[in-house]
Parts: C-alpha cells; structure tokens; sequence
C-alpha cells in the first residue's frame, strides 16, 4: 500500500511560506530567488514531488507540479508555485490583486506505484475514492488527477472519465499499451487574504 509523505506543522507552515514568498517576490520585482536547501533542514532538504494550486475564490489560478522527486522539496515546492502563478498554459499570470486574494494549496506526493488491472472494469474496483491519485499513460498520451479532484466527481466512473479525457483517451478505452498508477498525497493550505508589502518586506 502506498504510504503518506509525514510533514510537521512548522515544515507546512515553511512550504506554505516559500510558496508565498517566490510568487509574492515575482509579483513585484519579477526577480525571485530560489530557496537555499542549506537553510532548511529534515524532510525539506529531501527530494520530494509536489503539485501547487491557486485559487481565487471557485477561480482556478494555476496548478502545476511534477510527479518525480528529482530536487529538494523546498526547491520543487518554490519552483511549481511560481509554475503555477505564472507559466499555467491554460491560464493567465496572477495579478497583485490575485495574490493578496488567493488561496495556495501544496499538495506532497507519494512515489506513484502500479496498479494491476487488465480492464476498465478492473481498475474501477481497484481504485480507491476520495483517497488514490491516479497517473495514466499509453504512448505518448499521459494524464493525472490529483485526489483533491474526487471532492468534483460523483464517483469513480466520473473521475476516471475526466482523467481519460485530459489524456485524450476515448472514454473506457483500453490500449493495449495502458498503464495506470496511484500515489497518495498530504495536501495543505494558506487560503489567505495577505498582504504585498508584507510578503516581500520579510
């Protein structure tokens, strides 16, 4: 069974932080500095995955991040908030007004493991709601949802239909080439308000 990534409240609290910090830095001097691991210490100086959200109110801001542990947490968080706030393809940059309104969400990621099935049918059962993240790929078509999205879907039928969907797969289709894998994730937020001023004068 895939195991929770443990974070402390304080190592929260300094992702959290760091997210804040870079994308509240680029707001306003659009030069912000990466994080220094050497600065940190435990679980945020590990290599770690991580995905970063943005929201304004029901608004999706930006959602980026990466499945692969290849950088120190604290560094990969750093890196996909600002992804987020400001190279989302679907959407447009924060704005001033966005930041200080906006809710960040860090979402910690498990290493993604297979899940055995050899049907649609199979992965239907195998799934578990409200709890797996899932990775699908076949060939060069390749998709995730996070399991913060289980709160938007009515059950699995209709989260595995959006995930084919982003992958550009036909609805329960079955490559002969299909793989599917489940992380788990330890999601935590700021929902703000904040402030400007405050974020780069620290």
């Amino acid at each position: 069974m895939t195991t929770t990534v443990v974070l402390s409240d304080t190592d929260r609290r300094v992702l959290l932080g760091v997210a804040a910090d870079v994308i509240g830095d680029a707001v306003a001097r659009r030069d912000p500095p990466m994080p220094d691991p050497s600065d940190f210490s435990g679980r945020l100086r590990e290599s770690g995955a991580s995905f970063v959200t943005l929201e304004r109110g029901d608004q999706l801001l930006g959602c980026i991040g990466s499945l692969v542990a290849v950088e120190p947490l604290v560094v990969d968080v750093a890196r996909h908030a600002l992804a987020a706030a400001f190279a989302d393809p679907r959407l447009p940059p924060v704005t001033r007004n966005d930041f200080e309104e906006m809710s960040i969400k860090v979402s910690v990621l498990t290493r993604p493991e297979p899940l055995s099935a050899a049907t649609f049918d199979e992965l239907v059962a195998a799934v578990r709601p409200s709890v797996d993240g899932l990775l699908v790929e076949a060939g060069r078509q390749r998709a995730t949802l996070l399991p913060s999205v289980w709160g938007h879907a009515a059950d699995t039928e209709q989260f595995l239909g959006v995930l084919w969907q982003k992958a550009g797969l036909a609805r329960r289709a079955w490559p002969p080439d299909v793989a599917v894998s489940r992380y788990r994730t330890e999601e935590f937020g700021d929902p703000g308000p904040r402030s400007l001023v405050g974020a780069v004068n620290r």
